[in-house]
């Protein structure tokens, strides 16, 4: 096409040709995406969390065509391997975590080759005993630094967080301090501060108090120091404790009471990440 166009010097149809296949080319690179992300998820038992997936589901694809990237989901955790994972730059885990010694080889693989991840809320959940036991040490104990759960809020609710690096990218257009659409908020094993390859972005601001509304008054926290989100400094990668729904339990009627997506200042956090993580953020 080059070769025609410098013939057809002077010629205007071909000129005219040329420009179109010149504009079309910028348009096709124009388009083609920064990054691909890939979610993976469960989505059974715990309708809390169920929502939030199927909220999820709508938000990201919205988000990845606004802003230049692709999404796509899967519920095959087997997915999880060196092929699949080559295509995508991006791996989020919108609830639980790979089980088999396969999968979570993989995806220890590819964190540590340079691979970047964004978890919510239960992919960082581990309690032996449960159904989820900790029996994973380079996730729980090093990845995300934070061992096992501890103990939880209830009934979920709306916490004032605040930012605790100002520079860090994330946090571009993000407030000091923001109201949280409403969740059940993790305390864990591990002080996330002693470790230094954990970063902690989010923690909840002490106007939050009392957080939890009970009936059980371990759920209900009225003083400490609690991580939200956090980096590893090893990794490409970012958690955040938000991801579950209120529901209505006590009536039976299982209806949606709140939406973890409903929030923009959120939303502006989690958009942020993934633009950080996906552009190799570090």
């Amino acid at each position: 096409m080059k070769r025609m166009c410098k013939l057809a010097k002077g010629a205007f149809p071909m000129v005219f040709i040329c420009f179109l296949f010149a504009f079309s080319q910028a348009v096709a690179q124009k388009k083609k995406p920064s990054f691909k992300v890939i979610a993976f998820y469960t989505a059974k038992n715990d309708k809390a969390h169920i929502s939030f997936v199927g909220e999820a589901h709508k938000w990201f694809p919205k988000a990845a065509a606004e802003n230049g990237f692709t999404y796509d989901s899967t519920n095959n955790w087997s997915n999880l391997n060196s092929g699949f994972l080559s295509h995508y730059q991006v791996v989020v885990f919108l609830d639980t975590r790979p089980e088999t010694p396969e999968q979570r080889e993989s995806f220890e693989k590819y964190m540590k080759n340079g691979g970047a991840w964004m978890g919510f809320h239960f992919a960082g959940f581990a309690l032996t005993p449960s159904q989820f036991p900790q029996n994973w040490d380079w996730y729980h104990n090093e990845f995300l630094g934070s061992g096992q759960y501890k103990s939880n809020t209830w009934r979920p609710t709306s916490a004032i967080l605040k930012v605790e690096d100002r520079k860090h990218p994330i946090f571009k257009n993000i407030p000091e301090t923001f109201k949280t659409s409403p969740s059940e908020w993790y305390r864990w094993e591990k002080d996330l501060r002693v470790n230094p390859d954990i970063k902690v972005l989010l923690s909840v601001d002490p106007s939050s108090f009392p957080l939890g509304t009970g009936p059980k008054l371990h759920e209900i926290w009225h003083s400490g120091d609690y991580p939200i989100g956090w980096t590893n400094k090893k990794y490409k990668m970012v958690y955040f404790n938000f991801g579950h729904n209120d529901i209505d339990y006590e009536n039976k009627t299982n209806k949606e009471l709140s939406f973890t997506f409903a929030n923009e200042t959120q939303n502006g956090l989690i958009l942020n990440s993934l633009l950080w993580l996906g552009k190799g953020g570090k």
